[in-house]
């Protein structure tokens, strides 16, 4: 028996079967246009700072920390986390002997031939039986089926987590989006009612020149028609707000009835200059390519449980306690009794089913792989794409900057003719159009400047402040290879922090 406990325990400390976890290789561009890129490993644990900071918009502040502290999505993602964390610790329990106590008092009949050190003779028992046994029981892991189950759930735990950074950074991203979507149409809101009150100028030069004998009642009409379709573009407007004003209620985790932002007159700012070598950072950051990773290391360890299903599976078994008769003579030390030995379990046909669920394993497996290397695509597009959307935005602005201010020359001039009755209406209405279509066209591109902005932040996985991006080694340790316990304080025991007064 000493030599079996010996060969087990040994065999338990080295063998192990399935493939051991490694990161798969991708890769990364040399460049965008102009910028290095710098393969890394996943590291969204790191902290990714108050990012929206960077604009300098209180009101914005308190919208992303409302999101942050009350988000029923996020709060829903931190609940599976829990999960996750749960069942990681409750596999700890299985590299340990098990033991329970099953008190039992019954009415029994023995056999006649059950095994005895003396000849039984036909002699049998019937009556009363009590038993107090403390049963003990362990799984030897010779073929580290535990520990690879156990390394599974730590993955998974792992990707929960990042599941988490990852829904708390796109929802701090949506509010942010749709706070300067709203606060686009504010602008163009406030471009519109000055548009009417110009208009109207122009309805009472009109009305005046028709009195006069100068002017005509199509002129007249014409600038009424502008006037009312100005009024209802404000309207048109407001309900666009209204419908950005439910959807950061909902972000925020508050009733939309009783939610509001205050309509801001101001000119929108603009965007926070981009730090020098930002999409470098990206897989060191962004916590999706993370999340697929670790989904991708759990899936490789269960590759290995699968396996270990084809071998033996051995228990020690063990039993001691009293057994009685006579509940008076239960705990009397004639009634001690016990049991140890060895259990073993030999797989010899399962319908194929072992065969099968190593299959499923290995698929499961290739699954992770192509998710995480789509992962890996998509988020050097995302950066691509937010780059090229900041660059082009920037160019437009300035055309459009341009346009605007003549446009606006045009329809003074168009104005100023027709009050001297040397131009028609009609090139006021046409000029008037032009302005007010530049003037909005400048406020959305403002806005979306700031979007893509955002964007690119949400890119490449938050954490950059304008002044200059947060440092980060180029090789980074990460807790995947190793190490994949996520009970040390971080993010995450601060989010549980901000809803303990749920």
């Amino acid at each position: 028996m000493r030599s079996l406990l010996l060969l087990a325990l040994t065999a338990s400390a080295f063998a192990q079967v399935g493939p051991n976890y490694e990161r798969p290789a991708t890769a990364a561009p040399p460049k965008f246009k102009g910028v290095t890129w710098r393969a890394a490993t996943p590291s969204a644990h790191l902290p990714k700072g108050s990012w929206w900071t960077v604009f300098h918009d209180s009101r914005l502040n308190s919208l992303v920390s409302a999101a942050t502290a009350n988000n029923q999505q996020l709060k829903a993602a931190i609940a599976r986390f829990d999960q996750a964390r749960a069942a990681a610790r409750m596999a700890r329990g299985d590299f340990f002997p098990t033991a329970s106590l099953p008190l039992s008092a019954e009415t029994q009949r023995t056999s006649e031939h059950m095994p005895s050190p003396f000849p039984l003779n036909g002699l049998h028992y019937v009556g009363p039986a009590f038993n107090a046994p403390i049963e003990f029981g362990w799984e030897l892991d010779l073929w580290g089926k535990i520990r690879r189950q156990n390394e599974g759930v730590r993955a998974d735990a792992a990707a929960a987590a990042d599941a988490v950074h990852n829904i708390l950074l796109g929802i701090q991203a949506e509010v942010a989006i749709n706070y300067f979507k709203l606060r686009t149409l504010d602008n163009e809101m406030r471009i519109v009612r000055e548009a009417v009150g110009w208009r109207n100028e122009a309805l009472n030069i009109a009305k005046a020149r028709v009195q006069a004998g100068a002017g005509s009642e199509l002129e007249q009409a014409q600038a009424e028609t502008e006037v009312a379709t100005a009024e209802a573009e404000i309207s048109a407007l407001q309900t666009q707000r209204d419908q950005l004003e439910n959807v950061l209620a909902i972000l925020i985790g508050t009733n939309a009835a009783g939610f509001n932002v205050a309509i801001s007159n101001g000119v929108l700012a603009s965007p926070p200059g981009i730090p020098s070598g930002v999409p470098s950072d990206l897989l060191e950051r962004r916590p999706d390519i993370s999340q697929a990773e670790r989904v991708l290391h759990a899936t490789t360890a269960r590759i290995g449980v699968a396996k270990a299903q084809f071998f033996p599976s051995i228990r020690l078994l063990g039993r001691g306690g009293f057994q009685s008769g006579d509940i008076d003579l239960l705990f009397e030390p004639s009634s001690l009794m016990w049991s140890v030995g060895p259990s073993v379990s030999v797989p010899l046909f399962s319908g194929n089913k072992n065969v099968w669920n190593l299959t499923k394993s290995k698929a499961a497996h290739d699954e992770a792989l192509a998710n995480y290397r789509q992962a890996f695509l998509a988020a050097i597009a995302d950066v691509e794409s937010s780059l090229s959307a900041i660059r082009n935005l920037g160019l437009q602005a300035e055309s459009q900057g341009r346009a605007r201010t003549s446009s606006e020359k045009a329809a003074m001039l168009a104005k100023t003719r027709y009050e001297a009755g040397t131009s028609p209406y009609l090139d006021v209405i046409e000029a008037n159009r032009t302005t007010l279509a530049t003037q909005r066209a400048t406020a959305q591109i403002a806005g979306q400047r700031l979007i893509a902005t955002v964007g690119l932040i949400k890119a490449i996985g938050g954490g950059w402040d304008q002044k200059m991006p947060t440092p980060v080694p180029a090789t980074t340790p990460d807790p995947a290879a190793k190490n994949l316990d996520q009970d040390k304080p971080g993010f995450l025991s601060k989010v549980k922090g901000w809803f303990a007064k749920d």
